[in-house]
């Protein structure tokens, strides 16, 4: 079972991405948790733990890029990930009007 935690960073204004909205689902299934990021662009999400499978987080980069005037291609973003016996699971986003990037963070 897993605690779950992610931060998104803007690259473009380089600054962390305040007040992005995070869907996390199990994949194909039903939604969770959601929340918004923080000050410094950080959240923790969903249940205390969360147990061994295939989830998705979804994150409305377009909602954010709008609300600052800024034109932007992704509407969303989905990182699918799967978890497996871990006690935490951190998934950064760093987030650009036209692209971004994951990785399995600690």
């Amino acid at each position: 079972m897993t605690h779950l935690t992610t931060h998104i960073l803007d690259a473009t204004a380089g600054t962390p991405a305040v007040g992005v909205t995070v869907t996390l689902a199990r994949l194909g299934g039903d939604t969770i948790a959601e929340a918004t990021t923080d000050a410094d662009g950080r959240l923790a999400l969903g249940p205390d733990r969360l147990d061994d499978g295939d989830y998705a987080l979804t994150f409305a980069t377009g909602a954010y890029f709008r609300s600052r005037g800024v034109s932007s291609f992704h509407p969303i973003a989905t990182i699918a990930f799967t978890v497996s016996g871990e006690q935490h699971l951190h998934v950064p986003l760093l987030l650009s009007p036209f692209a971004y990037s994951t990785y399995r963070g600690s």
